[in-house]
């Protein structure tokens, strides 16, 4: 999946603590928006833009959808963080090396 709609399904606070609700354990679409102070569409389509992104994994249980986590979503989104992080690990170094080197 893009890194972008992994980013853009992260973007909510609402999305963000449907992850975290189904990191303990799989729901579906009435579990998840017995949860939440909001319509049971409005939970579905935030279900549907997690998934888009690759976030969540939904599948047809008879007339249910059981929603999971799909923890394996969140690596393109690591990834860029990691390549900043190193960037900035970088910097920093450099940064200490020249502090380091002025200082008598």
């Amino acid at each position: 999946m893009p890194t972008n709609t992994a980013f853009r399904a992260l973007a909510d606070p609402t999305r963000r603590d449907i992850l975290h609700l189904l990191s303990q354990g799989d729901m579906t679409v009435a579990q998840v928006a017995a949860r939440f102070p909001m319509t049971r569409a409005a939970v579905k389509k935030h279900l549907t833009l997690l998934e888009q992104g690759g976030l969540i994994v939904s599948t047809a249980r008879g007339r249910e959808r059981i929603n999971r986590l799909n923890p394996a979503g969140l690596s393109p989104v690591a990834s860029w963080i990691e390549a900043l992080d190193t960037a900035w690990d970088t910097r920093l170094a450099a940064l200490k090396s020249a502090i380091e080197k002025d200082t008598p």
